[in-house]
This record gives structure tokens, C-alpha cells and sequence, in this order.
């Protein structure tokens, strides 16, 4: 049947129109007050077409485009606020697709609107203006438009006075989009612009307050000399607008101080003023009322309700770096790891003033450490002990806030405070059980250092029961600082192990999705911390029937297997051989993975159109996890490498264009070459070209993986590496001697150029002056200014490999720049108390003189017998050794090269 209007709704339309020519005042009224009622309607359409203009523009018709952009600009002052923001937004996305330049007349033309006297006008003309300096601030700072900013900055500081509000925050909000970028013709006005928002200090209107207040923060970090003069007006300033009534003015001048904490004049100019700023700052730390309602703070139980989708963040997996082995054989997995210590309401995701209050006060602490007490302490007791949970809960608040800048001065109360904080942990309301759990994370160091029984028992006790707590909130709270006890913790809690197991063990069968997620962590960190300890029948048996639960519960497609197979990884790694029954499902399901991303990705780059690009990190976890079987299972993973295809999967990821690939890839390389070199033997030749190539500082984290690699294959190829010394070293040397080179990416270097120089001492020995200086800095930089003692018989020294076998040769004196003959040296341990006679060792140029006389030099290492036993990677401190007046040389002295 074809289609028929409405009878009834066109008569009514016909009637409207007819209505509408009609001269009759009143009748035009009714007629105005029926269409204002499509007013929803005409913004919907202008939505619609401005979606259209983002997906399509470029295929309109030319005659097409033109009607859009002069109907946008014939209705820019249309009555109705929602249609002139509707036509500012479709404006902005026209410009948006590359048309401010072929637009010229837009610029000026609205520039003109301002002046209209009609305010409709004015206000649709700025808002318009206002969205394209926040998208197009750069262009218009440029010369590909002739910089129209000379003439846009000058107007829009004439209608800082306007009489309109809305007008007045408008045109301090076009300037400011160009503060950051210190754009020129803001830079030539910047008296002008500064002593206009002095005038507007005082605004009646909240937008306008809001905007001088993000004014002033950005200009005190890119013009922070042209504030100074009236710094003390402006920190008045500040803090009466941080206890401004409207949330959104108090919140931009909050972070005023975060900013002002970053200046080098933060304390000399802030100190004066903090008996003021303190009470300020921890009084918007308390919950207001809006918050409690959003985190649902009268819900005490609800660990049975299922989590909704948007309550569980993306989660994104962190690709493994890897470093040397340091002493006890514990690898550190990379140093610039993020670590999150968000104050708590994660589900109150939006930047508030708790937040920023919270936030502000714990960079203050870092800048003032304990001279921040006198100002806090009285107001801590009243806030900790007070019978009002929200104030209550915000002391908690303010403690943890200040941990790590005020430690030192912390230490002599947490005696009390810590037992107080664990009863807090008992507290009926559940927000006050969540914060206590992370401020006393905050403490965890301050709390292993104790003697176990006094406060870390206690605090385990109380934390697990928290794990198992009916909130959810409590229960992700105490999951996250239980893993930073662990990781504090490490080896004490091996007594509690069963204890601690049990618990984590029950919490799978307790917690909803996104704290399951976090669970996972936890096992993982646990791992981490207690290494082999892990190792026993009773908790594997105990640990492992849950994850492998999980395992086979999850898809391969499901994005929760990211935090199960870092989880693995930490587990395999730890458990090593316990790890033996577990382990070929998991390594050949981690082998499709990688295969069927790779079948995937190549689909993709064949046929775009058809395939969409797959999520890689389902390859750079099952990377990882065959790293950390690799290395936990050693020896006995080979079984599993021989019946596989994983040395041809790895020659594809070591070549893939994502980063995060290679520098997993790289990983398992290095460990599968410890494990199993055999197998990857067969492969160095086309391995090494790529590890040469990836040899760029430009990717930290692939780089340092490349060459951790590197050394690893050297020491399993011995003087067989010859042929590839020449594609490597070159860019090794280049590597160490780059100012500012992240110290695991030096160490690493350093070691492998030491691996190289010890198989094939001849490839490597021309390029010794390119870069024996920065080899011995950065030595003596990754250490710490500890010696580690080595001998010429042993065959290898845990700590250093590359430091082991060495030739008679004399090293350089660092300070004063000379080369010296190794002395026999006699060392005071401070640490072990005593006297010891070691060999000094060093690098190698010159030959021993046996009647040399050494000057006072700066020793890198020292190796030989202590004390009649040998003493291989014993870690001595050195704070006052030194050469004795009788040193006599040492004929066994030893060097490397």
C-alpha cells in the first residue's frame, strides 16, 4: 500500500502556515508558540547535517557547500541559544575539514558580527568563534592564514568590558586557547590581556571567574614572569576563589596550585600563605553531597549485584622490558612503570575538587616535606577522630595525601596512627573502609620496615578480610593496597602464604567482573614478590585449579585474558618447575594466539576493505607468557619449543611495525635463548640483521630488549658471534655515549658491549676509546656506588656476566683522567664491619707494572678472596674505602678486554 500523510497532522501544518501569513498579532503569537516547539527539531536536523559534513563533505556539491556556509552565517544570530551553538558546532566542522582556507570571508565576516548591535548576533558570532580556536588554534597562529590572530586578539580584548557576561566569558575564552601556544600576537598584548583579567578578578558572573581563574593558571606556566610582580595579590586571589560557592570556579583555581608546585619559586613565594592555603585544601577534600550520591555512599553491601559494562575500564597491557639480573636473580620488569595512585573514587571518574584538593596537597608535600606539618597536624586529629564519617573519611584523606612528601616527619606519629587506621578498616561505612586501604598502602614501606609482628601482621590480617568485604568498592580497594604490601612485603609474607592464598582463593568465587580483573593483579604481584617461595605442592595445588578455571573459561577473543595471561606470566615465573603440569595447554594456546593475530593482521593488510585490523595485544600478552614460561620452566620449555612453530611466529613479530610487538618479541628471544639456545641457533642469522636494526633509542623499551638480546645471544655463541659483531656495535656505541639515555636501556648496553668484548675481545678492541668512558660511567651509575667483587677464576658472576674471564690490563682513573695499573686494594666494609683485601678491576690499555705506586683513583669494582672464601657478586658499600699508603700491585689482577 503506498504511503499516506496523516489526515489530521497535515491539516494542522497547512493551518500553521496559513496562520502564519496572516497580520493579525495575536494570531502570529499562537503561530510563534507552536513552532518554538520544533526547536529540538530544527537542532536534531543541524546535528544531523553536521555529521553528514564530517563523513561525507567532501563529496558535496560545490554549489551544495556554498548554501551551507551562507545559511550558517545568514542564521548565526537566530533567537533561540540552542540553535546559535548548533550553528557554531556545524560552522566549526565545516572549518574543521581543511575550509578555513578555502572559506576566507568566514574569519572576517564573524569578526564584523561582533560589533552588531543586536546581542542574538554578537553571542552566536562568538560562540562560533570560540569552538574554532579550540580546534584550529595552531592555524590560526600561522602564516598559511596570514595571521588573522593579529587582529582576532586585539578585538577580543575590547569586549573583556562588554556589559554581557556571556559576551565577557566568551571573549576570555577565545584568548586563552592561545596562552599555552604562546602565540605571538597574544605575546604582544600580554600587559593588556593581564591587566584585563585583574579587572574581571572580582566578576559577578561564575563562567567569567572560571575562565580568569584557567587564565591565570596557564599563564603561570608559560609567563610566569609577568605574574610575579603581583604573585601575593594573586595567591589571595586564588585562594578565595578555591572556596568559590560554584564547584567548577573553585575547581579551576585549585589547580592553580598544583601548577604553582612545578615553579622553582613555589616555596618562597607559597610559604607565607600556607597557614591560608592548607584548611582550604583539606576542606575540599571531604565528599560533597552530589558525590556520595553518585558512589552510592549509603550502599553498604552489594557484592552480589552484577557489574555493569561501562563500570570496567579498558584495559591495555604493558608490554615487557627487560633488565639484567640483578643479585638473588630477580629481573626488574622495566622502571617507568605508571604507577596508579589514584587517591579512590575510580567510579567517579570525573576530575572534581576532592581530587584536585587531594592531588595539590600531595605535591605540596613534596615541595615543603615536613615544614607542611606545623600547618596540618592540628587540624589531623580533630578530622581522624571526628564522629562524621564524611569529615572523618577526609582525614584519612589528607594522610595518605602526604605520605610521601611528609614521611620523615610522619614517622614519629605512625606508631599510633597506623593501628588507628587499621581499626578505620572496621569502619561500618564503606567509603571510610576503601580510603583507610589506600592510605595505609601509602605506608606500606614505613610498615615492613616494623618489626612483622607489631604492625604488618595486623595489617595483613585486616586487609584480607577487606578482600573478602561485602562492597565492592572495599574489595577493589583492598585488593590494590594489598598488592602494594606485597610488593613492599616481598619475602615476609612467606610464613603466610597458606593464609594469604586461602583468601585470594575464595574471592574468585566472590567478586564480580571488574574486581575479578583486579584480583588478578594481585595473585600476579604475589608471585612477583615471593618468587620460587611460591614453589610448594600445597600452593600450587591450592592457586592454580582457579586460574586454569578462568583459562579455560575464557575465549580467545575475550579481553579479560589480558590480565589472566600477565597473571601466568608472573605465576609460570615463579612456580618454575611446579609450573611443569600446567604448562603445554597454556604455551599451545599462547602459540595460537600469536598465530591467528598474525593470520589476521596479514587478511587485514591484503584487504582493508574487508577485514578490520586486529586487537594486537592479544599477541603481546601470549608473547609475554611464553617469556615468563621461558624463564620460569628454563631447560625444560625445550620440549615444548621443538614441537612447535614458534621460532618462525617470532621471526614475523620481531619484524612487525607495532612497537609493543617487537619489544615482546625481543623478550622471548632473550629468554628462549637462555632456556633453549639450540633451537634459536639454527635462526641467528636472520634474528640478527633485525635486532641490529631495532637498535633505535627512538623506541626506549624495544631498543633496551634488543639488546638485552643481543648480550644474551653473545654469551650462548661465544666466539661463533664474530660475523655479527659489525651489525650491532656501532649502534651499541652510539647508544651509550647519548646524553640523558634512560638508565635500564645504559645497563643493559653497557652489559652487552661487555658480553661482546669478552667472546670476540678482537672486533670489539678498536672502538675501546668510542666508548670506554661512558661504559665506566654508566657502570658506576647502574650500581648505585656499589663495588662488586669478582675473581679471575670464576667462571661467571651472577650480578654482571660480562664482567667475568679477564686479561691482565690497567684501568682509567675516572676523576682525574689518567690510566692506571690495577693495586690490590684494602677496603673497610662499613656494612659487614672489618677490614677486607680485594683486587681492584677495571678496563684495559696498559700493562702491569709490578713496581708501580698508584695515585688515589676512583675504583669501579673489586674482585679476589675475602677473607680466605671466595666472595663472587658480593655486594660491599663503599662509602669509605680507599687506597691504603702500603698498596702493593697485585700480579693476579685482572681486567676486561
Amino acid at each position: 500500500m503506498e504511503w499516506q500523510p496523516d489526515e489530521q497532522g497535515l491539516q494542522q501544518v497547512l493551518q500553521l502556515l496559513k496562520d502564519s501569513q496572516s497580520p493579525n498579532t495575536a494570531t502570529q503569537r499562537a503561530v510563534q508558540q507552536v513552532s518554538s516547539s520544533y526547536e529540538p527539531t530544527r537542532s536534531l536536523s543541524g546535528l544531523i547535517l553536521k555529521n553528514n559534513v564530517k563523513a561525507h563533505y567532501q563529496n558535496f556539491p560545490a554549489a551544495v557547500a556554498d548554501f551551507i556556509k551562507q545559511e550558517c552565517l545568514n542564521n548565526i544570530g537566530d533567537p533561540s541559544p540552542l540553535i546559535r551553538a548548533t550553528i557554531g558546532i556545524l560552522i566549526t566542522t565545516i572549518s574543521s575539514k581543511g575550509e578555513l582556507q578555502t572559506w576566507p570571508e568566514l574569519l572576517p565576516q564573524l569578526c564584523n558580527l561582533l560589533n552588531s548591535e543586536d546581542y542574538n548576533t554578537c553571542e552566536g558570532s562568538f560562540g562560533a568563534l570560540q569552538k574554532i580556536c579550540e580546534d584550529s588554534s595552531e592555524l590560526l597562529d600561522s602564516d598559511a592564514l596570514n595571521r588573522p590572530l593579529n587582529i582576532m586578539i586585539p578585538k577580543f580584548l575590547q569586549f573583556f568590558k562588554h556589559c554581557s557576561p556571556k559576551i565577557r566569558s566568551h571573549a576570555i575564552a577565545c584568548v586563552n586557547q592561545f596562552i599555552i601556544g604562546r602565540a605571538q600576537a597574544l605575546m604582544d598584548n600580554i600587559d593588556t590581556f593581564i591587566e584585563s583579567l585583574f579587572a574581571l578578578a572580582a566578576d559577578e558572573d561564575s563562567e567569567v571567574r572560571k575562565n580568569v581563574c584557567r587564565a591565570l593558571v596557564m599563564l603561570l606556566e608559560v609567563r610566569i614572569d609577568r605574574l610575579i610582580p603581583h604573585m601575593h595579590s594573586i595567591i589571595q586571589y586564588m585562594l578565595q576563589r578555591t572556596q568559590d560557592p560554584d564547584e567548577n570556579v573553585s575547581l579551576e583555581a585549585c589547580e592553580f596550585w598544583l601548577t604553582l608546585a612545578e615553579q622553582p619559586i613555589c616555596k618562597e613565594v607559597l610559604s607565607g600563605h600556607l597557614v591560608q592555603l592548607i584548611p582550604i585544601l583539606v576542606n575540599g577534600m571531604k565528599y560533597s553531597e552530589i558525590d556520595i550520591i553518585l558512589l552510592k555512599g549509603d550502599v553498604e553491601e552489594d557484592e552480589a549485584v552484577p557489574d555493569s559494562e561501562q563500570d570496567i575500564k579498558p584495559r591495555f597491557h604493558k608490554s615487557r622490558t627487560v633488565t639484567l639480573q640483578h643479585e638473588g636473580g630477580e629481573g626488574e620488569e622495566g622502571e617507568d612503570i605508571d604507577e596508579d595512585d589514584d587517591d579512590d573514587d575510580d567510579t567517579l571518574s570525573d576530575w572534581n575538587l576532592r581530587k584536585c584538593s587531594a592531588a595539590a596537597l600531595d605535591v605540596l608535600a613534596n615541595v615543603f616535606r615536613d615544614e607542611l606539618l606545623p600547618h596540618l597536624l592540628p587540624l589531623l586529629k580533630g578530622l581522624l577522630f571526628h564522629p562524621d564519617w564524611v569529615i572523618k573519611e577526609s582525614g584519612i584523606l589528607v594522610l595518605g595525601a602526604i605520605a610521601e612528601g611528609c614521611m620523615q616527619g610522619m614517622v614519629p606519629y605512625l606508631p599510633e596512627l597506623i593501628p588507628h587506621l587499621i581499626q578505620c578498616l572496621c569502619d561500618k561505612k564503606a567509603l571510610v573502609r576503601s580510603i583507610a586501604c589506600w592510605t595505609l598502602s601509602r605506608y606500606a614501606h614505613w610498615v615492613v620496615s616494623q618489626p612483622p609482628d607489631s604492625h604488618l601482621k595486623p595489617l595483613m590480617t585486616e586487609l584480607l578480610k577487606r578482600i573478602l568485604d561485602g562492597n565492592k568498592r572495599v574489595q577493589e580497594a583492598a585488593c590494590s593496597a594489598f598488592a602494594t604490601l606485597e610488593e613492599e612485603a616481598c619475602t615476609e609474607l612467606v610464613p603466610y602464604l597458606s593464609f594469604i592464598l586461602d583468601t585470594l582463593v575464595f574471592a574468585f568465587g566472590k567478586y564480580q567482573h571488574k574486581n575479578l580483573l583486579i584480583l588478578y593483579d594481585a595473585i600476579g604481584t604475589l608471585a612477583d614478590s615471593v618468587g620460587h617461595h611460591l614453589n610448594q605442592p600445597e600452593y600450587i595445588q591450592k592457586l592454580m585449579p582457579p586460574l586454569i578455571a578462568k583459562w579455560n573459561e575464557l575465549k580467545d577473543e575475550d579481553k579479560d585474558l589480558f590480565p589472566l595471561l600477565e597473571c601466568l606470566s608472573s605465576v609460570a615465573t615463579a612456580l618454575q618447575s611446579g609450573f611443569l603440569p600446567y604448562c603445554e595447554p597454556v604455551y599451545q594456546r599462547c602459540v595460537t594466539l600469536v598465530q591467528k593475530t598474525l593470520a589476521q593482521a596479514m587478511m587485514y593488510n591484503q584487504h582493508p576493505d574487508q577485514y578490520e585490523a586486529p586487537d594486537k595485544d592479544f599477541m603481546i600478552v601470549a608473547l609475554d607468557l611464553l617469556s615468563g614460561l621461558a624463564e620460569g620452566l628454563g631447560g625444560s620449555v625445550e620440549q615444548l619449543v621443538a614441537r612447535s612453530n614458534i621460532m618462525t611466529l617470532l621471526f614475523q613479530c620481531m619484524q612487525d611495525p607495532m612497537p609493543e610487538v617487537r619489544q615482546s618479541s625481543f623478550a622471548l628471544l632473550g629468554d628462549l635463548t637462555k632456556a633453549c639456545f639450540p633451537h634459536v641457533k639454527p635462526c641467528i642469522a636472520e634474528f640478527m640483521p633485525i635486532l641490529g636494526l631495532n637498535l633505535n633509542p627512538e623506541f626506549i623499551s624495544v631498543c633496551n630488549n634488543a639488546t638485552w638480546a643481543i648480550g644474551e645471544i653473545a654469551m650462548q655463541m661465544g666466539s661463533d658471534m664474530q660475523p655479527y659483531v659489525g651489525l650491532v656495535l656501532n649502534n651499541l656505541v652510539e647508544i651509550i655515549n647519548r646524553p640523558n639515555t634512560p638508565k635500564t636501556l645504559l645497563e643493559n648496553t653497557a652489559i652487552t658491549i661487555g658480553r661482546l668484548g669478552y667472546v670476540c675481545p678482537q672486533e670489539v678492541a678498536p672502538m675501546l676509546q668510542q666508548f670506554i668512558r661512558p661504559w665506566c660511567t654508566s657502570k658506576i651509575k647502574s650500581h648505585s656506588g656499589c663495588l662488586f667483587c669478582f675473581s679471575s677464576s670464576t667462571p661467571s658472576c651472577s650480578s654482571c656476566p660480562s664482567l667475568s674471564h679477564y686479561v691482565p690490563y690497567s684501568r682509567f682513573n675516572l676523576r682525574e683522567g689518567y690510566w692506571e695499573t690495577h693495586p690490590s686494594v684494602l677496603l673497610h666494609c662499613p656494612y659487614r664491619g672489618g677490614e677486607r683485601r680485594a683486587t681492584a678491576i677495571g678496563l684495559a690499555v696498559a700493562p702491569v707494572q709490578s713496581d708501580y705506586k698508584p695515585r688515589n683513583p676512583v675504583c669501579l669494582w673489586v674482585g679476589g678472596r675475602v677473607s680466605g672464601r671466595e666472595n663472587w657478586g658480593e655486594k660491599l658499600w663503599i662509602s669509605n674505602a680507599k687506597l691504603q699508603s702500603n698498596d702493593t700491585v697485585s700480579t693476579e689482577t685482572t681486567g676486561i678486554l
